[in-house]
This record gives structure tokens, C-alpha cells and sequence, in this order.
């Protein structure tokens, strides 16, 4: 079997391109965001220059994650759609975390962990926007109250950390499981790490593959 043909397609060069311009803006966002948070982490403003600028950029960074996300949910909320077949990951959790696949977990595109994941990234997302145009104070606070600007900044400050939080463990996990990264990289993961990790999505490939190769 050649190399193309042991590898399958698993997220397009738009998703790509959309992603690693996501990890740019969300690390400069977060790291301006943290420098303000913990004043032992001030110099973590310097990635965007001065403490002014970077006070300036981080809302615009802020909303172009934000549009990266929304652009992500599009196209991937379809494949983060709860499933019966999920209920089967979350009884065989245990084996999950020991990287056992001695038997099936009927996992599509994405397993229950990545769905939860998606949902939170989503949800995090959605409330630092809303909070952040509202503290926002070139443009928009001066039209709030100080209570609901406190509660805005203080919902900013969790849903912030909670993020950070989110997308550390998602770092982790793309490094723990195995050619995960170079699948974000080149678009390609083999059919044997696509069996082992996502077996109903692989199944379906190769089903549609063998449909599509009788038809010609």
C-alpha cells in the first residue's frame, strides 16, 4: 500500500489555516489578558510590545478569536452533535485514560471528550465577548453601569482563566494521543491511527471509499 493511500483526510486546509491563526491571536490575547490578571506576569505584555499597545490590540485579538471560532463551529458543530454510540466512551473512560483500545468505542469524527471540549471552548468564548464589549472602554462601558462593568470584569477574569484552562488540556491531550499534532499540521492521519482512535469515523471512510470505487 502506497503512503497516499495509507492516510486519510482528516481536516482541511481551511480548518488548518483557521486554527493556527486561532492559537496566534488566542496566545497573544491570553498573555496580555494574564499580564493584567497576576502582576508577577506583567512581563507577558511585552509579546505585543508596551503595555499600551498591548491594552489596545488585546480586545481586536480578542474578537478575531472569537471569528475564528465562530468560523470553526460552523464547520465542525455537525461532527460534536451529542450520540447514543458516546455513552460507550463514557462507560470505558477508564481504558481511555490508560490508552487501552483492546475493543470498539464506535467513535466518530470526535469522541465525547472532544465534544465536551468544543461545547466549553464555545461557551467560554461566548461569554468573554459579551462581558469584553461590555468593559470595553473605548467604545462601549460608558453606556453601563459600575455594578454591571464589575460584573462583566469579573465575568471576563473566569471565563478568561477558564479558556486558558481549557485549551492548556487540549494542548495536553493533542500531545499525549499520538499524531494528533501532525494531523493538524498536514491535514492527514493514517488509517491505522484513525482505526485506533476513531473507529466508526474511519469505517465510515472506507465505506464511502469502497461505494465511491465500485461506482467507477
Amino acid at each position: 500500500m502506497s503512503r497516499k493511500s495509507d492516510q486519510i483526510l482528516r481536516t482541511k486546509f481551511a480548518e488548518r489555516l483557521c486554527h493556527w491563526m486561532i492559537v496566534l491571536c488566542f496566545f497573544l490575547a491570553a498573555t496580555s489578558g494574564l499580564s493584567w490578571f497576576f502582576p508577577t506576569f506583567s512581563w507577558l505584555s511585552a509579546f505585543l510590545g508596551t503595555p499600551q499597545m498591548a491594552r489596545l490590540l488585546h480586545p481586536f485579538l480578542g474578537i478575531a478569536v472569537f471569528v475564528g471560532l465562530c468560523f470553526m463551529f460552523v464547520r465542525f458543530v455537525k461532527y460534536n452533535l451529542p450520540a447514543r454510540s458516546d455513552l460507550i466512551w463514557f462507560r470505558n473512560i477508564r481504558g481511555v485514560l490508560m490508552n487501552r483500545h483492546d475493543q470498539p468505542l464506535q467513535i466518530g469524527k470526535y469522541n465525547a471528550g472532544q465534544k465536551i471540549l468544543f461545547w466549553a471552548i464555545m461557551g467560554a468564548i461566548l461569554v468573554l465577548l459579551v462581558s469584553g464589549l461590555i468593559m470595553w472602554r473605548a467604545y462601549f462601558a460608558e453606556f453601563f453601569s459600575i455594578p454591571v462593568l464589575r460584573m462583566a470584569i469579573l465575568a471576563h477574569s473566569v471565563a478568561g482563566i477558564g479558556l486558558i484552562l481549557l485549551i492548556v488540556g487540549h494542548i495536553y491531550l493533542a500531545i499525549w494521543v499520538r499524531g494528533s499534532i501532525s494531523g493538524m499540521v498536514t491535514g492527514y492521519v493514517s488509517r491505522a491511527w484513525a482505526r485506533q482512535h476513531h473507529d466508526r469515523w474511519a469505517a465510515e471512510i472506507e465505506a464511502r471509499e469502497t461505494t465511491q470505487g465500485v461506482r467507477k
